[in-house]
């Protein structure tokens, strides 16, 4: 267990500072950030650069938000073999369907327990 929890702190870690910097060092908002790091999971998945770093950082990999262009990109694949030209639609939502399904309840939950205010 232990030998797993460093190579993916390193991952994560890695890949949040990296997204420190940019938010830090360029006039890039966070939402552009979000979108440029989904982009470039999906692009890494689809040349066969990230799935060594899946293999070596773990959860460190799949759970920052380069982790969903990753499943995105893995779930159309798969979808493609399974379906053919159909499962390019298909693949992706059924792989993300869960972290998408989980991300809309937690919000929901949220919104039920926060006070709305005004920005002042």
């Amino acid at each position: 267990m232990f030998n797993n929890l460093l190579p993916a702190f390193l991952v994560g870690g890695i890949l949040c500072a990296i997204a420190q910097l940019l938010i830090d060092k360029t006039k890039l908002t966070p939402a552009r950030i979000v979108v440029l790091y989904v982009v470039v999971g999906v692009v890494l998945t689809g040349v066969g650069l990230y799935e060594p770093v899946v293999d070596f950082g773990g959860a460190g990999a799949t759970v920052p938000i380069i982790g969903f262009g990753y499943a995105l990109a893995k779930g159309v694949s798969k979808g493609i073999e399974t379906y053919g030209l159909m499962g390019v639609l298909s693949g992706g939502l059924t792989a993300t369907a869960a972290g998408i399904g989980a991300a809309i309840l937690f919000g929901y939950v949220a919104a039920l327990f926060a006070r709305p205010a005004a920005k002042s």
